[in-house]
């Protein structure tokens, strides 16, 4: 059973009764899925080549308190059938004990066994409570990037029986699965030149990120306060606005920089692993050294999405925007052309990181900690228009964004319009595995100093402690602070930035100087 992202044990309980008429009855809160699955449960089993009970059936979902959803039940219903009336029972003295083992898959009419939501989550489970796990073929492989998991995987209805005969061996664990991905990465770096790795990490080692087509920073000529943002951003996992005129490569930033983000941490991967799988998203993963290797998501959403869409929510309970950008970028071109609710409904997530969604039946976290990287254009026009109009114009639009959320975008970047001279003429920038390296450089700082928090997510208590300025920071932030009438929130991403300009520097305290640049990225002026 899922519930965000988190996975509980469900029974199958079957009796079988000689009285009363030939019918399979399930109870325990189903829904209408589980409840139509009594047709597709006969249908598989006829064409299993097994024989449907001919008994009066009650089929119990346990514990019968709480709501049960979707097709994850057809293969352990059909089972408990089979077992109940015999069909199923061991063959051989190595034969699984049923009792050992999680089983869930969707059936089809002729057998099959369909992939279904959230095999990660249930491999966990399984996991945690020292189980094996039988999932259809499709599922196996997320299932078994989940470190020290026993998957045993099947194709049909038939398979599973079968497989609790003792009369098929299924590859269960995950030393199978280890050993084909360090043969394909033994393969893959054999081909690779030794120039491609920068700072001890290769820089073909993430795999791309969803969402974005990537692009490398050298392609984007001018533009160097905008690159100097996005390099702060990336070090430091700062929300960032760009403000400009169309066209002027807002887009071609945000782009180039999903390339520059560090690799997810085990722990990271894994839950990123998690939300698309019981998103029915699909998310490449694999082993590389015995590490799990999951590329950082990154969604970029239309203007025109419900606050539903992007936040989460709706009648099943689905996952947001903002959680399967979790640990990656969301990335919301056109920011004002978003309704007022979508962007209102942003301030709880970008704050704490997680979305709670209040329900009849309980209320469901998901977890929601995305960089928020957002684009608009001065105006409604594209473009900041000259005089009093002009001005006008721009504060109108500007207008559309709340002061709140405002204050909650760490880096507000001014993105000027590069002239055809200045193109014609601009010498190629650092790269993107050069950037890369930085970023790397200044994580490790950081992470040397509080661990593995990334700057932007430091609670205030270890923020007080962990973030020394100078007397001349100091006195510049206060006075800063009182120039700009920035609110308390603004006082301590100020600072969060500024420890992240820090690290870049290879400073061991934040100095003026890393206060002065993050007092520039406050550029709208609004807190």
């Amino acid at each position: 059973m899922l519930r965000g992202i988190d996975a509980s044990p469900c029974e199958v309980e079957v009796h079988l009764s000689a009285h009363g008429l030939p019918q399979i009855a399930v109870v325990g809160l189903p829904d209408a899925a589980i409840r139509e699955s009594v047709e597709r449960v006969r249908r598989a089993i006829e064409s299993s080549g097994f024989e449907v009970p001919r008994h009066h059936a009650v089929v119990n979902l346990a514990p019968a308190g709480t709501r049960k959803e979707g097709a994850v039940y057809d293969l352990p219903i059909a089972l408990g059938l089979l077992r109940a009336a015999g069909a199923a029972d061991p063959r051989t003295g190595g034969a699984p004990e049923p009792e050992q083992w999680l089983v869930a898959g969707e059936l089809a009419l002729d057998g099959r066994v369909r992939a279904v939501r959230g095999a990660v989550s249930a491999a966990l489970l399984a996991r945690d409570v020292g189980r094996g796990i039988l999932l259809p073929a499709e599922n196996a492989c997320e299932a078994r990037l989940v470190p020290q998991s026993k998957v045993a995987a099947v194709e049909t209805l038939a398979d599973a029986v079968d497989f609790f005969r003792g009369e098929r061996s299924s590859p269960c664990g995950d030393s199978l699965f280890i050993q084909r991905a360090l043969q394909q990465e033994l393969q893959q770096e054999q081909g690779c030149d030794s120039e491609d790795h920068v700072g001890g990490e290769a820089a073909g080692d993430a795999a791309p990120p969803t969402g974005l087509a990537p692009v490398d920073f050298r392609e984007i000529k001018g533009q160097t306060t905008a690159k100097r943002a996005m390099l702060i951003a990336a070090a430091g996992g700062h929300n960032v606005l760009m403000l400009g005129p169309a066209g002027c490569g807002k887009t071609m930033l945000a782009r180039a920089l999903a390339g520059i983000l560090p690799p997810l941490l085990p722990e990271e991967a894994l839950e990123v692993l998690r939300i698309s799988s019981c998103a029915g998203v699909g998310m490449e993963g694999r082993l590389r050294s015995g590490r799990l290797d999951v590329a950082r998501p990154v969604r970029a959403p239309h203007h025109g999405a419900s606050a539903t869409a992007i936040i989460g929510g709706g009648p099943h309970g689905r996952p947001g925007e903002i959680t399967l950008a979790h640990h990656g970028i969301l990335f919301l071109d056109e920011l004002p052309e978003f309704r007022r609710d979508v962007l209102e409904s942003l301030r709880e997530p970008l704050e704490g990181g997680e979305v709670s969604i209040a329900r009849a039946s309980g209320s469901i976290r998901w977890p929601a900690a995305a960089m928020l990287v957002a684009a608009m254009n001065p105006s409604a026009q594209g473009d900041r228009l000259g005089g009093a109009r002009g001005a006008r114009l721009m504060g109108e639009y500007l207008g559309r964004l709340s002061g709140p959320v405002l204050d909650r975008i760490d880096l507000h970047v001014e993105v000027r319009r590069v002239g055809a001279r200045d193109l014609a003429r601009a010498k190629p920038g650092a790269d993107s595995a050069t950037l890369l390296s930085q970023v790397l450089q200044a994580r490790a700082r950081a992470r040397a100093r509080q661990g593995s928090c990334a700057n932007a997510r430091l609670p205030g208590e270890m923020l007080d402690r962990v973030c020394r300025l100078d007397g001349a920071a100091m006195h510049l932030l206060s006075h800063g602070l009182d120039e700009l009438a920035l609110s308390a929130r603004a006082y301590d991403k100020i600072r969060r930035v500024a420890m992240t300009i820090a690290d870049l520097n290879a400073h061991s305290e934040v100095h003026a100087e890393d206060v002065s640049e993050a007092l520039q990225y406050r550029a709208l002026g609004m807190g």
